[in-house]
């Protein structure tokens, strides 16, 4: 079985299906770590986040791979790295670039594939519409902006004006990529966390599985 996190920034996707994955005792994939990994490779090779070809030149040939809740490229653990101000404003250019996603998504499903059969929660912004349509259970989390900048906010410990502003920036950009925009799958289940606790969402999450796949 696969479910499908989906939402945007400050939702709370990561907390979630990571809380979720060890719930149910099951693979956790975060596909939005791929797309800064890939960020972080085109900003090492001086590529210009903007440029299509320079970004797929630079990314084509890396191994990307997460493994114990590491974000692995070429087998070197870039999970702090790809949290750097710089890979944060250039991701939304470089992940907008249709190329780099079709073989970014080629990488998820082949890690998924490589499981060996075992169960996965998948989270990211197009996992329940691109990258695994066929999933067993869809969700998309939502919360209010004003939580979604105070979550990401006391996570960075960045200023939160300018954490607001980012996430405006990033929902829109990402909302008006020509592949794969930022929407909810029509058939995803919407969940409002605004003002709910982690352990709260993972609880209505489980409540929403078929019961062949609850611990």
């Amino acid at each position: 079985m696969i479910i499908a996190i989906d939402g945007p920034g400050g939702s709370g996707k990561s907390t979630v299906s990571r809380r979720l994955a060890e719930r149910l005792g099951w693979n956790h994939l975060d596909t939005g770590a791929y797309y800064r990994a890939a960020t972080l490779a085109a900003l090492r090779a001086g590529a210009d986040p903007e440029d299509e070809d320079a970004v797929v030149g630079a990314v084509t040939g890396h191994r990307f791979d997460q493994k114990d809740g590491q974000m692995l490229l070429d087998g070197e653990d870039v999970s702090t790295a790809i949290r750097s101000a710089d890979v944060t404003s250039a991701v939304s250019a470089v992940s907008s670039h249709p190329e780099l996603r079709r073989l970014l998504v080629r990488e998820q499903r082949k890690w998924v594939a490589g499981s060996g059969g075992v169960n996965t929660v998948v989270e990211g912004r197009d996992i329940g519409t691109v990258v695994f349509p066929a999933a067993h259970l869809k969700v998309w989390l939502e919360a209010s902006a004003a939580e979604r900048a105070r979550r990401r906010a006391t996570e960075t410990g960045s200023d939160l004006q300018v954490v607001e502003a980012e996430l405006a920036r990033r929902d829109q950009a990402d909302a008006g990529r020509a592949v794969s925009p930022q929407q909810p799958a029509f058939d995803a289940l919407h969940l409002d966390t605004t003002a709910l606790e982690v352990d709260a969402v993972v609880e209505r999450i489980l409540d929403l599985l078929p019961r062949r796949g609850r611990p």
